[in-house]
């Protein structure tokens, strides 16, 4: 036959399917390559170069008077990454990010819940567009600018909270040089500008929970706050563990508001392991500081696929 047929299960024959690909397929392919292709070598050139470019600096001894001759440095195997554990400023580095995001993320998230609660009970539109946008402004605010001006504000002597203080006669502290206030400072600030993220996402969740949910636990005699643990909660999870993945990544790497506010000090209280990493680079220690950069990254990594798999399990 000329042609080649199929039998179906009636018996009757045909022509039989083309198993090429349409042109037409073809092209929307091709053109869907070229929407992409300046994402492509954007994300291979400023993100996944340096990467591999970092990853391979952690296996050796670079510093910044390698740089004119980089194929010219030694290859010291895993040198760098056991002198991280006998490092006692990385060391402190890593517990005070720790502290940072242990203390941090919760409280964030409690306080973009609970802003989120109260804008969707019954608040009017005109005022819920003003608190929406007065909570979200400081998230869209350079860091840098919001660490500039908590910094003044906590001042010893000329700081508004210190003078505030004052006037009910409280001998304010000095904030931002107290070994075991500085941290936790950094935390409030960074807590009161991040929060505004977390209430936008988990009020648009809010919104979009089925009104029928709450009127069928009413109903069966559920009160405000079982509605809102039975309900609520539930609905939100899939907004938590985006709001929580988001944010712990974030404040695994800070760097900004130490480097501003405190250079780090008082006695390392409040260096992170971005900032000490960064002050590796600075002082160009590239094989060592890259070495630093790879573990950081790979425990942010880690920490986001663990909330993955426990939030789907749940």
């Amino acid at each position: 036959m000329a042609v080649s047929e199929r039998v179906d299960a009636r018996g009757s024959t045909g022509p039989a399917p083309m198993r090429e690909r349409p042109r037409g397929a073809l092209r929307r392919t091709g053109l869907a390559w070229v929407f992409v292709t300046p994402f492509v070598v954007t994300f291979a050139v400023f993100w996944a170069g340096p990467l591999l470019v970092e990853l391979a600096m952690g296996f050796t001894d670079m510093r910044s008077t390698d740089v004119r001759d980089p194929l010219g440095v030694n290859l010291v195997g895993l040198d760098n990454y056991l002198r991280l554990f006998d490092d006692e400023l990385m060391r402190k580095a890593a517990v005070n990010t720790l502290v940072f995001v242990v203390t941090a993320l919760p409280l964030t998230i409690v306080l973009g819940l609970g802003a989120a609660v109260a804008l969707n009970s019954g608040i009017g539109r005109l005022p819920a567009a003003f608190f929406r946008l007065g909570y979200y402004l400081p998230y869209v605010t350079s860091i840098v600018g919001i660490a500039v001006a908590w910094r003044f504000l906590l001042e010893p002597d000329a700081g508004l909270i210190n003078q505030l203080l004052g006037v009910v006669g409280v001998d304010g502290p000095r904030w931002l040089a107290d070994e075991g206030l500085a941290l936790p400072v950094i935390i409030v600030m960074t807590a009161w500008r991040s929060f505004g993220f977390d209430m936008v996402v988990l009020l648009a969740a809010l919104q979009g929970i089925p009104r029928e949910l709450y009127e069928a636990a009413e109903v069966d005699g559920a009160g405000r706050w079982d509605r809102f643990r039975s309900v609520t909660l539930p609905m939100l999870r899939p907004a938590l563990l985006f709001c929580t993945v988001y944010s712990s990544i974030g404040f695994a790497q800070f760097m900004e508001e130490p480097l501003v506010m405190t250079r780090g000090g008082p006695a390392g209280a409040t260096t992170s392991a971005s900032l000490a990493i960064y002050n590796q680079f600075g002082s160009g220690n590239y094989g060592y500081a890259g070495a630093a950069a790879t573990v950081l990254f790979t425990v942010i990594v880690a920490l986001a696929v663990l909330q993955f798999r426990i939030g789907r399990a749940r």
